[in-house]
């Protein structure tokens, strides 16, 4: 397994002033015969570990490592972000969204939980408890209102129905995010469907 040695610190120029930045991690690729087309990242510690095909050139490489390194320092921002980590500020959310689309009705807790096998969220309707996967802490924030609004509504009806449609078609982005979501298990291979 290739380890790539640690960059060292980077220096940057800010107005003719030399700076020093924060370290690069170290990183680590693991290449895979069965891995086909997917690449991914994750951290193991200190070291980044880079997820490749077997097939894959060294450029192609070079260029991966770099892309997943970016993508992780923007999803880590994101959920070091105090709307994207807080089970208060789901709740605070929900009530703006019930508010605006689904005439008032409250849930008595929201929370994120560990990703779920075959759902993007859950509810509990008799007690009032909505579940948010961790899957999706890194979605666009309108992606992210249509499956609150999804799991308010079965607040109100708990079933898939016509009426329980009719709610959730209420929010204006509903057919987008559900795009958006069908497109997201289709490439992490999930097989998450709307009807769970």
């Amino acid at each position: 397994m290739p380890r790539t040695p640690p960059l060292g610190r980077r220096e940057l120029s800010v107005r003719g002033l030399t700076v020093n930045a924060m370290p690069e991690p170290q990183v680590e690729v693991r290449r895979s015969a069965r891995r086909r087309r997917m690449v991914s990242a994750y951290r193991e510690g200190d070291t980044v570990v880079v997820l490749l095909p077997a097939r894959m050139s060294k450029s192609e490489e070079k260029h991966w490592v770099a892309e997943m390194l970016s993508r992780l320092q923007r999803s880590e921002t994101r959920r070091r972000s105090p709307t994207r980590t807080s089970d208060a500020a789901l709740l605070a959310r929900c009530e703006e969204l019930a508010d605006r689309h689904l005439d008032g009705v409250r849930p008595s807790s929201v929370r994120w939980v560990p990703p779920m096998r075959t759902r993007w969220a859950s509810c509990t309707p008799s007690e009032g408890t909505i579940r948010i996967s961790e899957r999706l802490r890194d979605v666009p924030a309108w992606v992210l209102d249509y499956v609150l609004v999804h799991e308010l509504a079965h607040l109100s009806v708990p079933g898939h129905g016509k009426d329980f449609w009719e709610l959730v078609h209420r929010y204006p982005r509903s057919e987008r995010a559900i795009g958006y979501l069908e497109g997201l298990s289709a490439a992490a291979g999930l097989g998450i469907t709307e009807e769970d």
